[in-house]
């Protein structure tokens, strides 16, 4: 098997400490470390799309809803995990670029309704296959069936972590 600079970090903790298991500290530094370099990489596959993945996230949302591409602002401020001011200050500079656009909410009147442009469907679009690509080519050494598991597993730590979040 070969060793990574986390292996080293916990053998010179066993080392130093050889009491302790390090185990989980091994997980968790590397999920870090992953999401570190995973943020680069989806940075830099949106950026020849001239667009930021704040943006995606908010156009992605959009776009998962099905047609009409909708939601209520606060719906997609809670979908985005967004404070509304937050969301307002991204739907503006959405809005501006021509990718959303705000329509009264029918079920709410002091309510607004953020809505997919054409022109944010085809973006999203693009991005998509873009966030897709990088993700496949990030994974590219690992087996279809190890992706499936491991999938499996960080779904547990997220659901268990979740979990404990709530609970403080």
């Amino acid at each position: 098997m070969n060793k990574d600079a986390v292996d080293d970090i916990l053998e010179q903790w066993t080392g130093e400490r050889p009491e302790l298991d390090t185990a989980s500290l091994g997980v968790v530094i590397r999920i870090m470390t992953l999401h570190k370099e995973f943020l680069r990489q989806a940075t830099l596959a949106l950026e020849e799309l001239d667009l930021e993945l704040y943006e995606y996230d908010v156009l992605s949302a959009l776009r998962r809803q099905g047609k009409p591409y909708a939601l209520a602002a606060t719906s997609l401020a809670r979908e985005t995990g967004l404070s509304s001011g937050a969301m307002t200050n991204r739907v503006d500079k959405l809005e501006a670029r021509g990718l959303v656009e705000r329509r009264p909410d029918e079920n709410d009147r002091r309510g607004v309704v953020v809505l997919l442009t054409g022109r944010g469907r085809r973006k999203i679009d693009a991005a998509i296959q873009c966030r897709l690509d990088a993700a496949d080519e990030s994974l590219a050494g690992i087996s279809a069936g190890k992706r499936a598991r491991l999938a499996g597993l960080l779904r547990e730590v997220c659901l268990i972590a979740g979990h404990s979040i709530q609970d403080d």
